[in-house]
Order: structure tokens, then C-alpha cells, then sequence
């Protein structure tokens, strides 16, 4: 079986526009002359485009696309597409004055679909990664399409086509588990004088899991036993629907209502869950409190300054994230109206809160490969804006996940492209729009989201409401599970050790490999007075993939 390891190669390239591409991934896979190293060869003229090649200073031959007139006048290649087959696609890009943003489209008898975006820049080479899920048999065709200018020049060099088996990618998704989320462990049982005890049972139990997953909850919670029980015996982490949002704590102008949140906030706080912030301001104007939406430009700076002095401190402590100025990639109406760049808002609720990490919370950036406003290069862009203009407090990467049928090959190169970033993703909003195979979609996502290193939590988007959710239930009203909440309790289950049960060997040892977490060992053997003893242990990820050793004394 083809194994290979996605995140860790060129991960400084995508931060960076270099003065020479480098080789092409997978050696070019199914490309063929992916370096341009054979004149044209392979390739041909896609539109009225004219194609050809050059060589740069240091005799590095690449493509070019000139005399365009439609923004998808490129090069393309033919390629035989497989079914039920991953592929991934890459390829430097450089455009000949300006920048543009570019996207690797594949054409399908069903139509084109994108598969990655780059910002191509004059002067230097920027790296697209991308990829699309290959759901039928037979020819498609790779093209580029500037979205931004069609009159610059093109080029292009070390594209790559390389396609997985749906095993080949299975067996890389546990591979990255074994090595991001689980350690080895090695345990030894002694007894008082630290003489090793043999054939000992080692029972296992996790008792806390290192990766959070927790579920949005509604003020039903509040009243409704039901959704009590089923919500408390599986989350720990959650966040309010819309219960801190502004236009439910200010209703009417400079009248505060925070009843609701603050019961919610009791509430969680009773039961040890932690809680995310949600939101402080959202640049929709639709989703402003209703006298907000018209107010003039300095009456709405003003009403945007109580609201943040109103909510921040009150909930200061007590929430683990702030997500401060809501999508403001697709949205823009604070800023327009205000003047203040959305990196004030930052810079106003880290001074608020400096105990919160402070999220962008955006949706299509891992979703849609269509969406050009929040692809996960744009997203880079904007997290550079932010330092550029002075924000250099604590940053998270927020990514909603509101799926209808996902593409899991760029699932993984959008999490690659944005974890060259450094900050901690979160998934934050998870939810697969009804339809066929819903269930089976969300355990795709799980699987491939769960897999990366970059990923730090996952947020469900499944508030219970009585008449119907957001996008995606979990139960019935009832509260019995459908179909997407046995997938939710079953990947919780998957990724949680609960009962393991070994015997020490003749040294004492026992070996395994354990997610990440807390766990109470409980140690039997008939040497052992009253039989059994219990020991509190953390597994944690190391600096290596050394073995974990640990001594466990009767």
C-alpha cells in the first residue's frame, strides 16, 4: 500500500511567495511533464489563451498563459479520472504584473469543479493546494482561472495531480492518529520493594480526553429534563446558540436582558462545562439587533463601544474563546459604516479579556472550494492583515463547518494551508445539511477533521429545539438518537479508551498506545492486598515519539 505523510511537507511554502517553486508533490503524480521539463509536452492551449514556454534567471522552465481574454484562458492537461478515488492537486503559480487569485478547476462531463485557490503574486511563486473527490469513471480536464484579472499573464510550474485509494487515504487518517493524538505507552507494575509483578490485570479507563468536543445548546436546556440527560452525559464543552448574541441582551437600545445567558452561564457552570463565547459583534447587518441596523455612523460606533463594554466584562473568566467580530471575511457593514477595521474590535476585547483566546469565525473556508472570499489562502491573508495593523495578541482560527456534501480532499489541503499559520483551528459550528447520506457524511468529516494535527476542538452545531435545528439534529424530540447522533456518540466512543484490560509480562510490562488524556489504571493481582490498587495517570504528547514509561507501585 502506497502510505504517505500530507502535512508536513512544504508547510513553509504556503506562507511565503518564493523566488523559485519548489518540486513538484508526489513527483508530479499523474501530471505528466509537471516541471515543464519537456517543452509543452502534455499540455494545451484551454480558451483563445496562448501557451508557451520560458526560463527564468536561474534556467528554471515554466509555462505560460498569455493574450487571455476570459478569466479561464489557461493551459490544461487531460487526465483519467478514477471513482471512489481521493485526489489531491498542487501547482506554483506566478502571475506577470499584480496579483490575482487563482483557482485549479477540474472539468467533469458534470460540470467544473474548483479544487483550490492561491494568491498569485508578480515577482514570486505561490503554492496552491487543493483537491476533489473523483466521483466517477473516465476523462476530465486540469485548467487554472484567474478570478481577479484576465488580461495578466499566467504561469505556472511543478503541478501535481496524485490520486488515493479510499484505503490509501483510510491508512494515512490512522497513521496521523497514532502519531498526533495517541502516545505509546509502556507501564510497569512493582510491588513495595520495586520488584516487578507478573501476570497482573491492568484495567484502563479514560477518565478526561485531551481533544474537547462539545455541542451548541439552547435555553431549552434550562427546563427540559430530557435534553438535560442526553446533553450532560456526553459534552463538556458547549457554547449558547444565540443566547449571548447582541440583539437577544439588548433588545431595545441600552436596555441589557442578560436572563438567559446568565442562567445558561449557572447552569454550565454547575456542571463543570466549559463554555465559548458567541459572538461580541457580527459585521452581517442582518444580524445586527433590529434599531441597530439603520443608526447613523456615530451613534452605531457608540452602540458598538456599550455593547462590548457590556457583555466582555460581565462574561470576562468566564469563557474560554471570544469569537469578537463575526465573519468578517464575507461581511463588512461595522467596518464600512464606523471607519474601524475589525483588528479595533481585537484589540478592544484582548485589553477586555486577556484570559480568552480571541477567535475569526468564518463558514465556506473548509465547505465550499467555490467560496473565493474565505478560501483558506484568503484566510491567511487576513491573519497577516492583523499583525500587520498592530494586533499581535492571542489569535485562533475559527472554522464553522456548515457542510452539505463535503469534499474531503480539500478538507485536508485547506487544514494544511491554514495550520501553516501557527494558531490553534477550532472547528466550531459542525453540522452536514440535511440530506441523503447525511449520516454518513458526518463521519467522513469527523474522521478526516479528527486526523489532522492542526485541528484543537470540534463544536457540534446542534442545538435541541423543538421545532426542528439549525441544519443538522442529533434526536428526536424525544431525545432518542438519530442517525447523526449515533455517529457523534460513536466517534466519541472511538476516540475515548474505556475498558482495556491487559497482563503485565514477566518484567512487569504491559505496552500499548493510548489517546491522549487522563486515566485511572486499576491494577489486580492476587500479591496485591485487598487485590486490586488504582493509579491516576495523564498521557500526553511528547516532544518525540518515544515510548511513555511509567512506574505504577502497589
Amino acid at each position: 500500500m502506497f502510505c504517505v505523510t500530507f502535512y508536513s511537507i512544504l508547510v513553509s511554502s504556503f506562507v511565503q511567495c518564493l523566488e523559485e517553486p519548489l518540486n513538484p508533490q508526489y513527483s508530479g503524480g499523474i501530471a505528466k511533464n509537471p516541471e515543464i521539463n519537456d517543452g509543452l509536452n502534455g499540455w494545451t492551449s484551454f480558451g483563445s489563451s496562448k501557451i508557451g514556454t520560458r526560463t527564468s534567471k536561474q534556467g528554471n522552465t515554466f509555462i505560460v498563459a498569455s493574450h487571455r481574454t476570459q478569466p479561464n484562458h489557461s493551459f490544461s492537461q487531460t487526465i483519467h479520472v478514477e471513482k471512489d478515488t481521493m485526489y489531491t492537486i498542487s501547482a506554483w503559480l506566478q502571475v506577470s504584473h499584480g496579483k490575482a487569485d487563482v483557482v485549479a478547476m477540474i472539468r467533469t462531463p458534470n460540470g467544473d469543479i474548483p479544487t483550490g485557490w492561491a494568491i498569485a503574486k508578480s515577482g514570486c511563486w505561490s503554492m496552491l493546494k487543493g483537491g476533489f473527490n473523483g466521483n466517477f469513471s473516465g476523462l476530465a480536464e486540469l485548467y487554472f482561472e484567474s478570478k481577479d484579472i484576465s488580461s495578466v499573464e499566467l504561469w505556472a510550474d511543478s503541478i501535481s495531480i496524485q490520486p488515493f485509494t479510499l484505503l490509501e487515504w483510510k491508512a494515512h487518517q490512522d497513521q496521523s492518529i497514532e502519531k498526533t493524538r495517541k502516545s505509546k505507552v509502556k507501564l510497569q507494575v512493582v510491588d513495595h520493594s520495586g520488584q516487578p509483578i507478573s501476570n497482573a490485570t491492568i484495567m484502563m479507563k479514560q477518565t478526561s480526553s485531551s481533544f474537547p468536543i462539545g455541542n451548541a445548546m439552547s435555553s431549552h436546556i434550562l427546563i427540559n429534563t430530557g435534553y438535560q440527560d442526553w446533553y450532560n452525559s456526553r459534552f463538556k464543552l458547549t457554547v449558547f446558540e444565540n443566547e449571548m448574541k447582541w440583539w437577544e441582551t439588548e433588545p431595545l437600545p441600552n436596555k441589557d436582558d442578560y436572563h438567559l445567558a446568565d442562567a445558561m452561564l449557572q447552569y454550565v457552570q454547575n456542571r463543570t462545562i466549559l463554555l465559548r463565547g458567541h459572538n461580541i459583534v457580527w459585521e452581517n447587518r442582518d444580524m445586527l439587533p433590529q434599531w441597530a441596523k439603520d443608526l447613523p455612523r456615530p451613534l452605531l460606533a457608540t452602540a458598538i463601544e456599550r455593547r462590548f463594554n457590556s457583555l466582555v466584562p460581565r462574561y470576562r473568566d468566564k469563557v474560554i474563546h471570544w469569537d469578537v467580530d463575526n465573519e468578517n471575511m464575507h461581511f463588512s457593514y461595522l467596518e464600512s459604516q464606523t471607519g474601524e477595521n475589525t483588528v479595533y474590535y481585537y484589540k478592544k476585547a484582548y485589553d477586555m479579556d486577556k484570559g480568552a483566546l480571541l477567535f475569526l469565525n468564518e463558514w465556506g473556508t473548509i465547505e465550499n472550494p467555490n467560496d473565493i472570499v474565505a478560501s483558506p489562502a484568503k484566510y491567511l491573508a487576513k491573519i497577516e492583515e492583523f499583525r500587520t495593523l498592530g494586533y499581535n495578541g492571542p489569535l485562533g482560527i475559527g472554522l464553522q463547518g456548515h457542510f452539505d456534501t463535503p469534499t474531503i480532499p480539500y478538507i485536508r489541503s485547506a487544514l494544511d494551508i491554514l495550520a501553516t499559520a501557527n494558531l490553534p483551528i477550532w472547528i466550531t459550528e459542525l453540522d452536514v445539511s440535511s440530506r441523503p447520506l447525511q449520516a454518513d457524511y458526518l463521519r467522513d468529516i469527523l474522521g478526516e477533521l479528527y486526523t489532522h494535527p492542526g485541528v484543537q476542538g470540534i463544536m457540534f452545531w446542534s442545538p435541541w429545539q423543538p421545532q426542528g435545528c439549525f441544519k443538522m439534529c442529533l434526536t428526536d424530540n424525544d431525545f432518542n438518537n438519530l442517525p447523526t447522533g449515533d455517529v457523534v456518540d460513536d466517534f466519541m466512543r472511538r476516540i475515548n479508551h474505556q475498558g482495556l484490560i491487559s497482563t503485565t509480562n514477566h518484567d512487569g510490562y504491559v505496552e500499548t498506545s493510548l489517546y491522549h488524556g487522563d486515566y485511572e489504571v486499576i491494577i489486580k493481582h492476587s500479591a496485591i492486598k485487598h487485590q486490586s490498587f488504582a493509579h491516576k495517570i495523564n498521557v500526553a504528547k511528547g516532544k518525540d515519539s518515544s515510548t511513555l514509561i511509567m512506574k505504577l507501585s502497589t
